[in-house]
Formats: structure tokens, C-alpha cells, sequence
């Protein structure tokens, strides 16, 4: 098992080189409230490969082939895999726990992380569960998109789903809700100047107001958004090692911004004139905010679910640990029983999903039908590109 307590990465006791793990997500949580790093989990599983044999045709001749065979469909992309970030604080681990298991696919990357607010007997525990379950393994490879999520969020599509639905999808698709006008946010986020010791301590504290406020910048335009995105890898790696030095800028730039997540991918992305074509104006949630939205959403409850639902969204946020909702949308949604694995394709032995199978044989159910109709809504859709950096 990989755990990372921000001071180093081992695999069965050797350190591993992984910088841009670590860069990453520094690059990820540019406020400092958000770089008090605690357990990091790294969950992969290792899939062994297999050998189909191919096809063996005997007496037939190349031109009767060409005359008499209807040539094949092309064959559909590959199954496409997410890496995942699950975050959480203090009191959050059972949450954690659960939204792993209801969004654990072994075809996907996961990285569960518990910052230093929570008890070191909690990220322990956290580490010791992970490393002791019998269906997470230990090696990571490659990945399509990185899709960010807290302990307070949860799916409403299974990973059969979400994987079905994305495997026709053009792998450099960036799904980051943005819009350039900051309204409120000009005055109170983006033109104060702050000093947040989180930064530069390991404890949370308040941060320092500086006066004057700045102006607002004419180098870049400014974007704002919502925290929660799929990132492609592409541009995962053009943030990480930024070979024009604007990651690099804006990363300076937002470390004295107040909600520095709600605001850096969104700058980054409409800046770089390269990845303007692969942005998606949408989360993915469904979160209910009111209207002007205030700095949290609403929790979510029972009487949310239609319009939850309704939302064709492939996940939603933000809910309380263990409520009659979650218990609903694992019954209804997403077929999960007993606090197990969310069943998919990949399910074998007894108990169900006790053991690993085909991890790329999928089973779509209903949610890949609404997400189908998400995607054919904002991606597909004529009004496509005047939806995108504006």
C-alpha cells in the first residue's frame, strides 16, 4: 500500500520518486487552508493482462473475404480510467469510507485523503483499513481524468455507468464550471489582498488582511466556478509542469486569494488558449444553493431527491453522514446493499464483489441513460463552444 504523510511516498518500505504526485495536489488546494496535508492513501488495483487469440481462418482467400464480408464496425474506444481524490477532515472517516465504497471500481485510481484537523487515530485507522482490505491493491499506471470529490459528496451513476457513458467521449475533455463574470466576488475575493498562514504552519489559523486591495489583473482574465471538476490529463500535466509558466504565475497569484479552489483551474484553463476548445461548462453535481448562493450549499435530504434525480448529474453534494438519503440512493440508485462494494461487471465470488473479475466488462444500468442525456445536453449540443470562457 502507498501512504504519503507529506514528507515522503513508500511501496513496501523503499521510497518512491513521485513528485508530481505531491505538486499535484499542492497545485490542486493553492489556498493554504487547504495544504494542511494529512494520510494520504493511494487505492489502485492491478489488473493482470489477458491474450485474446486471434481469429484463425482457413481456405479463405483475400478476395472472397473483400467480396463477401461486410467490413466491421470500428471498434469502440477503450474503457476509460479516473483518478479520484476523496477528501475529508475531522470526524469525516466513516463518511470517507463509505463514499470509497460507493464509488470503488477496480479499473479506477483513488487517493483517499484526511487533512491534519483529524486525529491522528483517524488517518491511521484510515490507512490501517485501506491496507488491510482484501479487494485494494497496490499499483498505479496510467489514467484518463482526475475527478475531485469530499467525504460530503456522493455518486448517483454506478462506475459502470460513468465509465460506459465516458468511454465515447474524446479523453481531452475538461468538465469545469466557469463563468468570467466575478460579480460579488471581484470586490470581496479577487481584489483583497491576504497573507494565510496556513501557507507556512502546520495548525489552521485566520488569515491576515493587507490593505491597500490590488487591482485586478490585466496580464490574465479572471474566471470563478464551482471547486468540483473531471480534469483531463493533459491538462493535469500542463498545470503540473506548466511549459509556459502560466500554472506557475497563477498558482502565485492565488495563493493570497481567499477560495483559491473556486478560481485557479477555471483562470488556468481560459488563459491557455490550447485547452479553451476542451472546456465543458458543467460540475457534474447537482448541488442546491440558495439564490444568491451563500458560502455553503444546502444539505442535502429526502425531499431533494426528484429534482436530484432530475438532474442527470453524475454525482451530488453536499450530505450528513449516514441519513435516510444516502441509504435511498444506494437502494435505488446505485443497487448497493449492506455497506458493500456499488456491483458492477467486475463482480465475482460470494459475497458479491468479494472477488475481481473482468474489471472492463461493464454493466450499465438507468444512470448511464441520464448521464447519456447530460452529455448529449452540453457537449453535443449546437451552443457548445458559446458556452465555453465566456
Amino acid at each position: 500500500m502507498i501512504i504519503s504523510f507529506c514528507n515522503g511516498i513508500f511501496e513496501h518500505g523503499e521510497e518512491v520518486d513521485v513528485p508530481s504526485c505531491f505538486k499535484f495536489i499542492s497545485m490542486h488546494f493553492p489556498s493554504g487552508n487547504l495544504l494542511q496535508y494529512g494520510a494520504f492513501v493511494l487505492i489502485v488495483h492491478n489488473v493482470s493482462s489477458f491474450h485474446v487469440p486471434s481469429r484463425v481462418m482457413t481456405n479463405v482467400t483475400a478476395s472472397s473475404l473483400a467480396e463477401n464480408q461486410v467490413p466491421p464496425p470500428p471498434a469502440r474506444p477503450p474503457v476509460p480510467k479516473f483518478a479520484y481524490l476523496i477528501s475529508g477532515s475531522r470526524g469525516d472517516l466513516e463518511k470517507l469510507w463509505r463514499t470509497l465504497h460507493a464509488l470503488y471500481h477496480p479499473w479506477n485510481y483513488y487517493v483517499v485523503h484526511l487533512d491534519l484537523e483529524s486525529p491522528v487515530e483517524e488517518r491511521f485507522e484510515l490507512g490501517s483499513r485501506v491496507e488491510k482490505h482484501p479487494i485494494f491493491a497496490k499499483r498505479h499506471k496510467d489514467w484518463d481524468w482526475f475527478i475531485n470529490l469530499s467525504a460530503s459528496d456522493y455518486p448517483l451513476v454506478t462506475q459502470d455507468d460513468l465509465l460506459d457513458t465516458f468511454s465515447d467521449l474524446k479523453r481531452e475533455l475538461n468538465f469545469i464550471e466557469h463563468t468570467s463574470h466575478l460579480g460579488w466576488k471581484a470586490g470581496q475575493r479577487a481584489m483583497p489582498l491576504i497573507v494565510d498562514p496556513g501557507l507556512y504552519q502546520t495548525a489552521k489559523s485566520d488569515i491576515y488582511w493587507v490593505t491597500p486591495n490590488r487591482k485586478l489583473p490585466t496580464a490574465f482574465k479572471l474566471f470563478t466556478g464551482s471547486a468540483w471538476m473531471i480534469l483531463s490529463r493533459a491538462f493535469v500535466e500542463y498545470c503540473i509542469w506548466g511549459w509556459d509558466n502560466l500554472p506557475r504565475t497563477l498558482l502565485m497569484y492565488y495563493s493570497n486569494f481567499v477560495s483559491s479552489p473556486e478560481g485557479y483551474f477555471q483562470t488556468v484553463i481560459c488563459n491557455a488558449q490550447e485547452f479553451v476548445p476542451t472546456v465543458v461548462n458543467h460540475d457534474m453535481h447537482y448541488i442546491s444553493w440558495d439564490s444568491p448562493p451563500k458560502q455553503h450549499p444546502h444539505t442535502l435530504t429526502l425531499n431533494d431527491t426528484a429534482k436530484m434525480i432530475a438532474s442527470d448529474a453524475a454525482f451530488a453534494r453536499k450530505f450528513k453522514q449516514d441519513t435516510p438519503i444516502l441509504d435511498k440512493i444506494d437502494r435505488e440508485l446505485l443497487g448497493r446493499k449492506n455497506g458493500s462494494f456499488t456491483p458492477g461487471g467486475w463482480c465475482g465470488g460470494k459475497p458479491r464483489c468479494s472477488k475481481v473479475r473482468n474489471p472492463t466488462k461493464l454493466r450499465p444500468g438507468p444512470g448511464a441513460e441520464r448521464l447519456r442525456r447530460l452529455i448529449g445536453t452540453i457537449v453535443f449540443s449546437g451552443n457548445f463552444s458559446q458556452n465555453q470562457c465566456r
